[in-house]
């Protein structure tokens, strides 16, 4: 281990803290990224998926007032319990998909090649979305049905494809749904919280015999990187998403997966 890895792992710390919350694929970032630098971190992609809990805390950080607020409420408060009840819906689909398929997730679907085509797709796919997506209907989180909720939960189910996007898949998916943008954007968010939480308490279990004290070292150092990241990220998100929409986001994820393609191909 020398200063290389770890300058290594807090770059991309940064990288995870700046599109973990933006419909470009973290994870896809992550995995181009490593394999581009030759990164040598703990075994079985843990790296990727731990220090995405740095964001997920920064997120926790930022709307701290509204998550303390709603479990303090939850016994008085009928708009308290059916948000808790919308997130945890939403919830559901990724945590049983996500436990059966993890070893085909992990073996199968963590390449560059795919990251790069997925990139491409999702692009696209965002494009076609943003043009067609009905009038919204629903301006905040509280407004949302429990059906609507789990439609949006299978929609972030396609995103186990890495260079999907997380991100992408539940706002758009929530848009489709008829969510504005705002409230699809911040949906995304408080839907990270369980998925993102519940991932890196399951990788950790799972590759809990491989860990080293190297390991843990480079993992703080990531998960430390991408929190401060976070903070600034998601609280510019919002207002950036209001006012530009997700077309610049589209087009940048369409230029690297391109790019990468050629990278790789030839």
């Amino acid at each position: 281990m020398n200063l290389t890895n770890f300058a290594e792992a807090a770059l991309l710390g940064v990288v995870e803290g700046l599109t973990e919350f933006l419909p470009v694929s973290s994870t896809g970032h992550l995995i181009l990224l490593i394999d581009l630098l030759g990164f040598e971190g703990p075994t079985g992609k843990l790296f990727e998926i731990v220090i995405q809990l740095g964001a997920i805390l920064a997120v926790c950080w930022v709307y701290r007032q509204k998550l303390i607020g709603t479990l303090v409420h939850l016994h008085d408060r009928p708009e308290a319990r059916h948000f808790a009840a919308v997130i945890l819906t939403a919830f559901i689909p990724s945590m049983v998909i996500g436990a059966l398929a993890y070893k085909t997730i992990k073996e199968v679907l963590f390449s560059p090649l795919i990251v790069s085509s997925m990139l491409v797709v999702g692009g696209i796919a965002m494009l076609v979305i943003e043009k067609l997506r009905p009038a919204p209907r629903f301006h905040a989180a509280e407004e949302v049905s429990l059906k609507r909720a789990l439609a949006v939960g299978l929609f972030q189910c396609v995103a186990m494809i890495p260079g999907v996007s997380r991100a992408a898949a539940t706002i758009m998916g929530g848009m489709l749904m008829g969510i504005d943008r705002r409230t699809a954007t911040e949906f995304s968010f408080f839907l990270a919280i369980p998925t993102m939480l519940a991932a890196t308490v399951f990788d950790l279990w799972k590759n809990r015999h491989d860990l080293t004290a190297d390991g843990l070292s480079l993992i703080g150092i990531g998960f430390a990187a991408a929190f401060v990241t976070a903070l600034i990220v998601v609280r510019l998100a919002i207002g950036f998403v209001s006012r530009h929409g997700f077309a610049p986001f589209a087009i940048y994820r369409i230029v690297i997966g391109l790019l990468m393609l050629g990278i790789l191909l030839y």
